[in-house]
């Protein structure tokens, strides 16, 4: 037996390994053909190979775990669509290369809602990328001064589904906008991208500094897209606002103000 796991190991074939000995138990007990029993070495090799695969991809996505489509309040977002974001989670965008723009003030739950369906994502097997828009060209600039950039850049240019967040958070820095650029333009029709922003389209001319290339970059975004405004209170503060926290200490500083 010990000979047979060798083999299997150094055929790389884990799976099967790892479940020799119980499966021969089980089959030996059920009297299972050859065949049989051969299948369910396999299932057990294809179950491992699976695991293994969402393990490195949830590793190098830089994705939150617990930030799932099941832990999203939807009640405290009354006018979202929740019917429609379901039917984005179904991942068929990603299949259609098309993209998601989710549209808001801080607060409001784009993040969590761009993670979770990049944790969708992953469940089908694609490849997810997630990162914010100012580390994004931060490391992409700083990749052109150590030789990685041509990696990097094919890291983020060939990722099923590439999630940019906070656009809009910072004014990007003049000297590196082409940098960004050149993500949307190799990724328009080829794969599939989230954007959270707290602006709306108009104001992305002042994020670039650069009115053409900002109606440049929108016109790549939305040609194929879902987007999504999201125009309720702050998620976070949610709770404060559930108790009459924020309440009492607003009126507790505009009494303080007033004996001012």
């Amino acid at each position: 037996m010990n000979e047979l796991k060798s083999r299997l190991n150094s055929l790389k074939l884990a799976g099967m390994s790892g479940a020799l000995e119980t499966r021969n138990e089980y089959a030996l007990a059920n009297k299972l053909s050859y065949t049989e029993f051969l299948e369910l070495l396999i299932e057990d090799e294809t179950a491992n190979r699976t695991s293994n695969s969402y393990r490195r991809r949830l590793s190098s996505s830089r994705l939150n775990v617990g930030k799932t489509i099941s832990a999203y309040e939807f009640v405290h977002q009354p006018e979202l669509d929740k019917k429609k974001i379901m039917d984005i989670a179904s991942c068929r965008f990603i299949h259609d290369r098309k993209n998601v723009i989710f549209m808001g003030n801080p607060g409001v739950g784009k993040t969590h809602l761009a993670n979770a369906l990049g944790l969708e994502a992953l469940k089908q097997g694609f490849k997810v990328q997630m990162v914010s828009a100012s580390s994004l060209i931060d490391r992409l600039h700083a990749s052109r001064m150590d030789g990685t950039h041509k990696n990097l850049l094919k890291t983020f240019c060939e990722t099923d589904l590439l999630i940019i967040d906070e656009l809009g958070f910072k004014k990007i820095n003049q000297g590196c906008i082409d940098e960004f650029f050149e993500v949307i333009s190799q990724r328009y029709e080829n794969g599939a991208t989230i954007i959270t922003t707290n602006r709306n389209f108009e104001e992305w001319g002042h994020i670039f500094g650069d009115a053409v290339l900002a109606s440049a970059i929108i016109d790549r975004l939305v040609h194929h897209a879902y987007i999504v405004k999201i125009n309720g209170q702050s998620y976070r503060i949610k709770d404060h606002v559930k108790n009459g926290e924020l309440e009492r200490k607003g009126g507790k500083q505009m009494t303080q103000a007033g004996e001012k």
